[in-house]
């Protein structure tokens, strides 16, 4: 690096601490929580089951007579009831989740539960009327089986063929696989919904991630459950009304983790995640766009990763660059049923915070990009319905689809469609690379940096890049 261009950098990062010498170097502090690498020994369940067990259901009860408190546990969590948020809406306040939202992906649950439920931890929900009181259909297998061999079908039922017994002689504490199920594959396919969510986690190198790779964690010793209640969800909306419990690097890492003070004064208002994920998406493609309205067309040569008449067109990214913004923890979210704010790009989440928002860092985000069905005269977006009988894939009638959707929803229907395009924020934090890969100063702090300082809050670079 040339002397004069050295120089600058220095005085830059200097600018940003206000410190106007070099600053002494800390000694680097100890995480006070350090997660230790740790087998799991687990009670051996094969002598309980050598008979065949003939129903899902019938394996819970089992389960629940060693186990009494599990399934009154994992049915307060959002993993059974798919609320996970909470919204105010004309003094109210509304649960909400997976189970009442609309995203930019498959769009909806509403009318499409059969399809959907497959990665919920539960059997049999098929329709609006689901009862979320029965024990009986608390799916234990989902998060605890060891055997490679289970999995899910439409209403979160075991698929026929499995080995019932089999799996439950093999149950474990969750790994990877458990996990990685459904949370690799939202959104209908794997890395379509997260950008650092797949299954490259699953045998994950060192370089992409250190603490899958490098260090053998499981899901589990980061998010550590209570109660089965397991904490870590960021990307929605949470008052009072909400059970949370965040994930912070901090709890292991603590608040001042560098050895160099000019780091840890960037600590206090950039993520971690933002300089120690370059990039996400490191090996599988994850998608970036979905239009919805190129659907049904079956002239069109069909690739997974760019065209499908039942879906529309999409468009990948692999060792993608994340954007970024401002976020403290909190989303504003669209609801169904609430008005546009705009018929040119539509937020379907949006990060809170600013700049003057003292709980706020740089976050990094993959953002989603979609194009899909609404209302134009009510100003709504729709939900239709997907699968099933009457479903858009069976008769490629978007307005069928959507009356019978909107019907099922509550919401109003004028008869006329169109297509408007939206957004969506995910909030990267996994695939951590090794140290050595983290941004330098200049990845942000140059010309071409990668931080729209403007869109920030910033007249211009604070370090004079």
């Amino acid at each position: 690096m040339k002397t004069a261009t050295k120089a600058l950098l220095i005085a830059a990062v200097l600018s940003l601490t206000g410190c106007s010498k070099p600053v002494a170097v800390a000694p680097r502090p100890e995480p006070v929580n350090p997660v230790a690498k740790r087998a799991r020994p687990h009670l051996d369940h094969s002598p309980y089951y050598t008979q065949p067990i003939r129903t899902p259901q019938e394996l819970t009860r089992s389960c629940l007579r060693c186990h009494p408190d599990a399934a009154g546990e994992i049915m307060k969590t959002a993993h059974w009831t798919w609320l996970s948020g909470d919204a105010q809406r004309n003094g109210q306040t509304l649960r909400i989740g997976k189970r009442n939202l609309m995203n930019n992906f498959c769009i909806s649950v509403t009318g499409n539960w059969a399809s959907c439920t497959a990665c919920h931890a539960g059997y049999g929900w098929t329709d609006s009327n689901y009862d979320f009181s029965r024990a009986e259909n608390v799916d234990c297998l989902v998060c605890h089986d060891g055997s490679g061999t289970y999995s899910k079908g439409k209403g979160g039922l075991p698929k026929p063929g499995v080995d019932l017994a089999a799996a439950a002689q093999s149950v474990r504490a969750p790994y990877r696989e458990n996990c990685g199920t459904c949370h690799f594959n939202g959104g209908g396919g794997m890395g379509v919904k997260h950008g650092d969510l797949d299954d490259s986690l699953l045998n994950a190198s060192d370089e992409l991630d250190v603490h899958l790779g490098k260090l053998d964690f499981q899901c589990i010793d980061c998010h550590q459950a209570k109660a089965h209640f397991i904490p870590g969800k960021i990307n929605a909306t949470y008052g009072e009304a909400t059970q949370v419990e965040r994930l912070d690097c901090a709890s292991c890492h603590t608040e001042k983790p560098h050895a160099d003070r000019r780091l840890n004064f960037h600590v206090e208002r950039i993520a971690c995640q933002t300089c120690h994920i370059p990039a996400y998406a490191r090996k599988f493609p994850t998608k970036m766009e979905w239009d919805w309205s190129a659907a049904g067309d079956g002239r069109r040569k069909e690739s997974p990763h760019e065209y499908l008449k039942i879906k529309g067109t999409f468009r990948y990214g692999t060792n993608v660059v994340p954007e970024y913004a401002w976020f403290n923890g909190k989303m504003d979210r669209y609801l169904t049923g609430d008005r546009l704010s705009s018929e040119r790009d539509q937020p379907i989440n949006r990060p809170l915070g600013s700049r003057k928002d003292p709980s706020a860092r740089i976050w990094p985000f993959k953002i989603h990009r979609g194009r899909q069905i609404y209302d134009p005269v009510n100003k709504l977006l729709l939900p239709p319905v997907t699968s099933g009988e009457g479903g858009y894939w069976s008769r490629f009638d978007w307005t069928a689809a959507v009356k019978k959707g909107a019907a099922l929803a509550g919401i109003p229907f004028s008869g006329k469609t169109a297509f408007v395009t939206t957004h969506m924020y995910w909030p990267i934090t996994h695939m951590i690379a090794p140290a050595k890969q983290a941004l330098a100063c200049v990845a942000c702090h140059s010309e071409n940096g990668r931080l729209d300082w403007k869109s920030l809050g910033y007249a211009a670079d604070p370090a004079g890049g």
